[in-house]
C-alpha cells in the first residue's frame, strides 16, 4: 500500500495536496487540528475545508493531531510504517505578526513539530520523501537592503542588479538579519530539514515559499494576503495597508503549482535540497496593484486606508528566482497566473461569504 501523510491537510496547501495527490496514493492520511481558528479567530477556521475533503475523497482519513504531540504522531507512523511513501509537511503557525504574541507556541509548532515529523520519518519510513514548506521569511529583512527604485504603484529592484531579471535566488544569506519570531522558528525547521536530508541521507526537499495563495485559503487579517484582501473587497469590510506606501511587492504562487512542484520532487527526490518557490516574474504584484486589479474584477471600490508603520520584518520587494528548481525538474511549468488566481479566489470567496 502507498500512503501519503499530509500535515495541515485542511489548510491552503495541505488541502490542495489532498486533491492533487489523492489518485496517486492508496491512502491519504490528513493531520490537522484546526489550529488556525485559535490563531486568527472563527473566520479562519478550516473545518469547512476538512469536511469537504472527507466527503469528496473516499481514501482520505483525517486525524485531529497537534504536531507538537510526538506520541500521538507516532501512532500514525507506527500504523503505516514503510507503507508511507511521502510526507508533505504544511502545518505551521504562519503569521509573523501573531508569533510575537506567543513565541513559545510559534516555536514549538514550527520548529519542534517539524523535528517530531522528521524523526518519526527516520524511524519508521526512512526511504519516504519528506517535503517541508518553508518560507521566504528565512531570509529575514535582508531583501530590504537591495537597491530598490520607487515606481508609480510599486517598488522595483534596480534593473542593473543581477537579481532583476529572475528574482532572488537561494544564495541570499539567512544570517544576520531581522527575521521576525516566525521567521526564526521557520529557519530552525528549515535547517533541521536540510540536516536530516544531508546527515541521514533522507529524501528531503525544502521549499521556501513566496506568497502562497489559491481559492481554498481561509483569509484572515494576519495571514493570507490576497485571500483576505479579496474577502474585504467582496464584503466591504475595511482593509488596512501597512507601510511602504502600499507599494510592497509579493510574488504569488497558486497552491496547485506549488503542489505540482512537490510531486515532481517526489518522483526524483534529492537529499536536503533547498528551493525558492514563488510566483517569480511570472506572477507578482504590489499591494496597490492588487487593490486595482481586485477593484477592476469586482467592479467596485474597496474600503481601505493606509497606516504609516510597516509590519516588523515585512519585505518591501520580494520576487523568487525558481531557476534552480526548473534546472532540476525541467518538465515542471506554471499553470496559473495572477488573473487566474484572482478570479478563482473571487469565485470561491463569494460562494463562502454569501
Amino acid at each position: 500500500m502507498n500512503v501519503l501523510v499530509v500535515t495541515g491537510s485542511a489548510g491552503l496547501i495541505g488541502s490542495e495536496a489532498v486533491e492533487f495527490l489523492s489518485d496517486k496514493f492508496d491512502l491519504v492520511v490528513g493531520i490537522d487540528n484546526n489550529q488556525r481558528e485559535y490563531f486568527f479567530g472563527e473566520g479562519a477556521s478550516v473545518e469547512w475545508n476538512n469536511n469537504r475533503l472527507k466527503s469528496k475523497y473516499h481514501n482520505y482519513k483525517h486525524h485531529s493531531i497537534d504536531i507538537r504531540n510526538y506520541s500521538d504522531l507516532e501512532v500514525v507512523f507506527k500504523e503505516y510504517g514503510n507503507d508511507i511513501k511521502m510526507i508533505l509537511h504544511t502545518a505551521a503557525q504562519p503569521s509573523h505578526d501573531w508569533a510575537a504574541n506567543e513565541p513559545l507556541t510559534d516555536f514549538t509548532i514550527n520548529a519542534n513539530g517539524t523535528l517530531n515529523l522528521l524523526e518519526l520519518t527516520r524511524l519508521y519510513c526512512i526511504k519516504a520523501t519528506f517535503v517541508f514548506t518553508s518560507t521566504n521569511k528565512v531570509y529575514g529583512d535582508t531583501p530590504n537592503y537591495l537597491p530598490l527604485v520607487e515606481l508609480e504603484n510599486r517598488w522595483e529592484l534596480d534593473e542593473k542588479h543581477h537579481w532583476f531579471e529572475k528574482g532572488i535566488d537561494e544564495s541570499m544569506s539567512i544570517d544576520n538579519s531581522k527575521h521576525s519570531l516566525f521567521g526564526a522558528s521557520k529557519v530552525s525547521a528549515d535547517v533541521m530539514a536540510q540536516e536530516y536530508g544531508k546527515y541521514f541521507g533522507m529524501n528531503v526537499g525544502i521549499f521556501r515559499g513566496g506568497c502562497l495563495t489559491g481559492p481554498n485559503h481561509s483569509g484572515a487579517k494576519l495571514h493570507g494576503f490576497l485571500s483576505y484582501l479579496i474577502k474585504c473587497a467582496i464584503t466591504g469590510d475595511h482593509y488596512t495597508i501597512f507601510g511602504y506606501k502600499g507599494k510592497q511587492v509579493r510574488d504569488n504562487i497558486h497552491s496547485w503549482d506549488l503542489v505540482n512542484m512537490f510531486w515532481h520532487f517526489h518522483q526524483n527526490p534529492r537529499q536536503g535540497e533547498v528551493y525558492n518557490a514563488g510566483g517569480s516574474r511570472h506572477s507578482n504584484c504590489s499591494m496597490q496593484e492588487a487593490i486595482l486589479l481586485g477593484e477592476k474584477m469586482l467592479e467596485k471600490k474597496m474600503n481601505y486606508s493606509y497606516a504609516e508603520d510597516n509590519r516588523i520584518g515585512d519585505h518591501i520587494w520580494y520576487v523568487s528566482d525558481i531557476s534552480k528548481f526548473r534546472e532540476h525538474y525541467p518538465s515542471w511549468e506554471y499553470k496559473y497566473g495572477l488573473d487566474d488566481i484572482f478570479s478563482q479566489i473571487i469565485d470561491s470567496m463569494t460562494a463562502r461569504v454569501y
